[in-house]
This record gives structure tokens, C-alpha cells and sequence, in this order.
């Protein structure tokens, strides 16, 4: 039985994580942290977890957390980069759902994150956790940098196209719309339900934080330097992205089949027959991204719809199936919920 631990447990994804980890027959839970609720029982701050996890968050001690075999951060930017060297040292693997180590440039992850980065030697260790691309990577790491739930829409529904080498790279639009738990569980004004109720907006189009980490993925599998449009929305829901992407192409190009060929194997990335387009309610509560390609009056640009659920494949779902990897289990463990409908 695997030991885990969650550091930060008290967000969208520590319960995702929690949710999805109680299902999980080789995993055991025996840490949950938060430094605001610690004393307090999980279940009683999320409900839906009584007969589940009878845990009390803990402070996140690292002689505690050491004794795992896993570590999930599920905190917010720049904290898991001050306690990760000790975990690793202490030969505890870690998965992380920040930011920390997703970007191999350390200059570049300060200017996006507004700080000098704690552990800057730890970067090109960190292996970035998209099974799809990475799956072997990840089975050997000792820490894995979890993608964040925009670059992992994109990724998907862009990366096949640029190993095909058919389309124009200098051309690439990403248009996504996120739900409002994307941006956590902090009280925040534009969050409440009277602010994003019954609206639709765009916003950081002058620059998200996820943008170099997704330019970073497409000019791996580009092997060239990458530079997109990415211009993120607010749905007025609670959980879900749809990420529309474009690409120009020249000549012929069946789309339809290099993406299946592409995911042919992949157990988590459903390709939708020709004509159909992906709903963010097809993925709700799933670890799966579901995508569909279109070339509209057969005209020079094609258009990929990406749809995942953010806390799910974007986050928590993801981790999971990290963890699965380098564990050497089945990569499916704990992760064959089906999507909630309606």
C-alpha cells in the first residue's frame, strides 16, 4: 500500500485529490496539512467525505511528511519549492500541482511569478507530468511538476498537429474558457456567483501565466520556438474548460486521423468521430480529455475543441495518474470515474 500525503488540503484540488485518492485501492492517505484548519476533521469541512476519510488536518511538518512514499502539493504558487528539497532528500517522491516546477527557465519563472525561485537546481530535474508526452520521464522521476489545467487543454489538442509537422507555427490562436473553481477557493469578488452569474469575459490577454508553460510544451514538440495567442475567458460555471484552438494548414491534411492515431493508446484522451465537438459537461467529475478536430468549408485553418474538467485532468485527476506511473501501477487506478451527467 502506497503511504500519501496532501500538503494543502483545503482547495479545490486537495479535495479533488481526496475524493479521487479514498477510491484508490493501493494508495492510503495518512497526511492531510493545513495551517488554518489543522485540528479541524476533513469531513467536517468537506461533507461529502464523511464514511470516507476520517483525517484531521495536520501542519505541514516535514519529519511527518518524509515518512510517505508520496507527497502531493496542492497549494498555491511558490510555497511547495521551500519544502520539496527536504521531502527529496529524505527519498520521498513528490507531485506537484503548482507552478513551482513546470518551467525549466528559472529567469523566466521569476518574471511570471514575481519572486526568485528557492530551488532553481531542482527545475531540470522536475519532469513535467503529461502522461501523453512524458510517460516514461515520469516513471522514473522522483519529482514531477503537474501541468496546469489551460497548458493541459492546449497541449492536447495542439501537440499532434506540430509532431505532424502540418501546420503553419507562427499561426497557432488558443481561445479557452475556464470555469470559476480555476481560480480556487480564495474569497475573491469576481468569483461570487452575483459577479460571474449570467457573463462571459476575457481576461490577462496581455499575458496569462500559463502562457510560457504552454509555449514551453509546444516547442518541445514543435522543436522549434513556439510563440501563441492565448487569450483565457471566464465561464460563469463551476467547473470545466473549453480550449478552441487554430492552426493553418496548407494543402490536404486528414486531421481527423493523425489525432486518432496519435491517442490511439492513451486511455485518458477520448477523440470524438468527425462532425462532433466536445461538451465541458462530457468531462465533468472525469479524468479525460476529449477532443475534436473541424477544417470549416475546408478552407486554410483548422479548429481542434478541447474540453477537460479543470480539477480532474487539469489538476487532481492528473496527479493521480502521475502518481500511478511512477509507482508502476495500473495508470487507471482510482481514476475510472465516469462523467457526471447531467
Amino acid at each position: 500500500m502506497i503511504k500519501a500525503g496532501i500538503v494543502g488540503g483545503t482547495g479545490y484540488t486537495g479535495v479533488e485529490l481526496l475524493r479521487l485518492l479514498a477510491g484508490h485501492t493501493e494508495v492510503s492517505i495518512s497526511v492531510i496539512t493545513s495551517r488554518a484548519e489543522a485540528g479541524r476533521r476533513v469531513d467536517d469541512l468537506f461533507p461529502n467525505l464523511r464514511g470516507h476519510c476520517d483525517l484531521q488536518f495536520t501542519e505541514p511538518e516535514v519529519e511527518r511528511l518524509s515518512t510517505c512514499d508520496v507527497v502531493f502539493f496542492a497549494t498555491p504558487h511558490t510555497v511547495a519549492m521551500h519544502t520539496v528539497p527536504q521531502l527529496m532528500a529524505a527519498g520521498t517522491r513528490v507531485v506537484d500541482l503548482s507552478a513551482d516546477f513546470r518551467l525549466r527557465d528559472a529567469r523566466l519563472w521569476s518574471h511570471w511569478y514575481g519572486e526568485q525561485h528557492a530551488c532553481p537546481e531542482l527545475l531540470a530535474e522536475a519532469v513535467y507530468g503529461l502522461p501523453e508526452v512524458n510517460r516514461e520521464q515520469i516513471a522514473g522521476a522522483q519529482l514531477v511538476a503537474c501541468p496546469g489545467c489551460y497548458p493541459t487543454a492546449v497541449q492536447l489538442g495542439l501537440i499532434p498537429l506540430l509532431r505532424a509537422g502540418v501546420v503553419d507555427i507562427r499561426s497557432l490562436v488558443a481561445n479557452a474558457a475556464s470555469g470559476v473553481s480555476g481560480a480556487g477557493r480564495q474569497a475573491k469578488v469576481d468569483n461570487l456567483l452575483a459577479e460571474a452569474s449570467d457573463s462571459f469575459q476575457a481576461y490577462a490577454v496581455n499575458g496569462h501565466r500559463h502562457l510560457p508553460e504552454i509555449e514551453q510544451g509546444l516547442s518541445d514538440a514543435a522543436d522549434s520556438n513556439i510563440q501563441l495567442t492565448f487569450v483565457p475567458h471566464l465561464l460563469p460555471m463551476i467547473r470545466g474548460i473549453h480550449a478552441t484552438l487554430y492552426a493553418r494548414v496548407s494543402g490536404p491534411v486528414d486531421a481527423q486521423q493523425i489525432f486518432e492515431e496519435f491517442y490511439q493508446d492513451e486511455p485518458f484522451v477520448d477523440v470524438l468521430p468527425a462532425g462532433h465537438a466536445p461538451q465541458t459537461r462530457s468531462v465533468r467529475g472525469a479524468n479525460v480529455c476529449r477532443l475534436a478536430v473541424a477544417r470549416p468549408q475546408q478552407r486554410d485553418t483548422l479548429v481542434v475543441m478541447s474540453a477537460i474538467d479543470n480539477l480532474v485532468k487539469g489538476a487532481s485527476g492528473q496527479a493521480i495518474q502521475a502518481m500511478n506511473i511512477m509507482f508502476g501501477l495500473d495508470e487507471c487506478s482510482g481514476l475510472q470515474t465516469i462523467a457526471l451527467l447531467p
